[in-house]
């Protein structure tokens, strides 16, 4: 009895490990556009129309995302809990083309990113 009780006392701390695991998101770097969320997927662009009008949707409160060449769409999370809007520290970027760092986290086809760096990209000459 007492072996049975060692076994599924590390059965149940391997799956509370591999549960916390499962929640960490894995780390990438990519580029893309800051964008409004609408426009990512009403409009279906590939980039934003202009900075103004991508800040403009921001502050009526569309949340900004991060549009890939590829078409995937980030949405910016915070890595708190409770979670916090990522607009304001995206709002500098809206418009304009990013290189980002964050860990990723996935769910049934929708992509979220906790940001732990982000600059601008200088446009090509």
């Amino acid at each position: 009895m007492k072996a049975f009780h060692v076994v599924l006392a590390v059965l149940l701390a391997s799956l509370v490990t591999l549960s916390a695991l499962a929640g960490e998101g894995k780390s990438v770097k990519l580029e893309g556009w800051v964008i409004d969320s609408s426009c990512a997927y009403t409009k279906n662009l590939d980039k934003p129309i202009s900075e103004s009008c991508a800040k403009k949707f921001a502050e009526g409160g569309s949340p900004l995302v991060i549009l890939t060449d590829n078409g995937t769409v980030y949405l910016p999370i915070s890595g708190t809990m409770p979670a916090t809007g990522e607009n304001q520290k995206l709002m500098a970027y809206a418009g304009q083309r990013v290189k980002v760092e964050g860990s990723v986290h996935q769910r049934t086809g929708s992509k979220a990113m906790v940001i732990s760096k982000i600059e601008a990209v200088k446009p090509a000459k």
